[in-house]
């Protein structure tokens, strides 16, 4: 059994130890309900008081406008179809970029079969908007601009910054879903214009099923969820405090740790990068070159399927995605290569290698020895060598 090796971190993360170990007291003796009046209530109502704090810190938000919620999944659902059934007074449009996670491109086309109208926004080679277009999509009647900050598939990073400019001067709602970047890049909702946010605790080393939405005060958005109240009535579900306690850890570790391992990190996806382009001919690398996340490396093979690159691998202990983790399933080429102009041929012939905490230098270079060896046995039986 060889040594196995992750490289899918953009699909999760383990679970930092000293993460565990915060959230540990409130999966054993810490369980009482947070809408409790008890003290069983009170100790993790405390908690959950100090996890929003934070969080609500990470991004410079305000303690009052940071919500908790199950997934990433839900809160960018909360976000598409709350600001659009709150917003019909002012009309039914919607702006979404063509690059979307598909939790984002399913509510959007939900909405349309209710009646609003999506507008998607195309993307250059390198997966860049482009902010003149932009511009030229905001009508009288757009509620809300949604574009995601980095991608979860080749690692492109927009400028959210000069995004939220045009949404604040067109007063446009600019929501931004940071899954992928939040904890990795600094961000500052104030400074960048930002409306709303969505981040995730399982991206960052935290637990599964905590997640971050960012509601700046003034935004009219309506809740996904009704029930008991909880989340100041805006997301009723009793609430999961030990993986919100372990969200709010992962951010105080990465916080403290994130400007070495993001230089870590990138020297290492720059290894990876020049490895496999240098060793093995017919790969072109996915994405924007330098302006992309720190771990993420999406490379294109000529003339074999990813899918047989991704098993072959699998069989080497090394573990990687063939696209986003949400839709590695499906045997259609990934939307968002597609956008980017890349022929469907290489769109199905991508892989994505995404490295994190525990990825070593030796771990790169035993990538880089075996791949070369995978593609040239592959291309050898493939149907489209000729």
């Amino acid at each position: 059994m060889k040594k196995s090796i992750y490289l899918d971190y953009a699909a999760t993360t383990p679970i930092d130890p000293r993460v565990l170990k915060a959230m540990m007291p409130y999966l054993e003796k810490k369980y009482g309900n947070t809408a409790s009046m008890h003290q069983y209530g009170q100790i993790v109502n405390e908690a959950l008081t100090e996890s929003r704090k934070t969080v609500s810190r990470s991004i410079m938000a305000k303690f009052s406008e940071t919500y908790f919620t199950a997934s990433a999944t839900e809160s960018n659902n909360t976000v598409v179809k709350g600001v659009a059934w709150a917003n019909q007074d002012k009309g039914k449009h919607i702006i979404i970029s063509s690059i979307e996670h598909d939790c984002i491109l399913n509510s959007a086309k939900w909405l349309e079969k209710q009646g609003w109208e999506i507008t998607q926004l195309k993307v250059d080679e390198k997966g860049l908007i482009d902010l003149d277009q932009l511009k030229k999509s905001i009508r009288p009647d757009t509620v809300l601009v949604s574009i995601i900050h980095a991608s979860n598939e080749v690692g492109t990073i927009q400028n959210i910054t000069e995004i939220g400019k045009i949404c604040r001067k067109k007063n446009v709602y600019f929501h931004t879903d940071a899954s992928q970047s939040y904890g990795k890049i600094a961000i500052d909702v104030n400074k960048s214009n930002i409306d709303l946010l969505t981040a995730s605790s399982h991206k960052i080393y935290g637990p599964k099923g905590a997640a971050l939405l960012y509601v700046r005060h003034g935004v009219k958005i309506e809740p996904l969820l009704h029930g008991g109240g909880h989340e100041n009535g805006f997301r009723s579900s009793t609430v999961n405090v030990s993986a919100i306690v372990g969200f709010a850890q992962a951010i105080k570790i990465y916080q403290q740790e994130r400007k070495v391992e993001v230089k870590r990190l990138t020297a290492l996806r720059d290894k990876l990068t020049k490895g496999i382009l240098e060793n093995i001919k017919g790969s072109q690398l996915n994405g924007y070159p330098t302006q992309r996340l720190s771990n993420n490396v999406n490379i294109s093979f000529d003339k074999v399927e990813g899918e047989s690159i991704l098993m072959m691998l699998d069989m080497e202990g090394i573990a990687v995605s063939t696209g986003s983790a949400c839709a590695s399933a499906s045997l259609e080429p990934s939307h968002v290569l597609l956008a980017m102009g890349i022929p469907v041929e290489l769109a199905h012939s991508s892989i994505r290698f995404s490295l994190g905490r525990w990825t070593t230098e030796q771990e790169i270079e035993r990538v880089i020895l075996v791949l070369p060896k995978i593609i040239k046995k592959l291309r050898k039986i493939s149907p489209f060598k000729n």
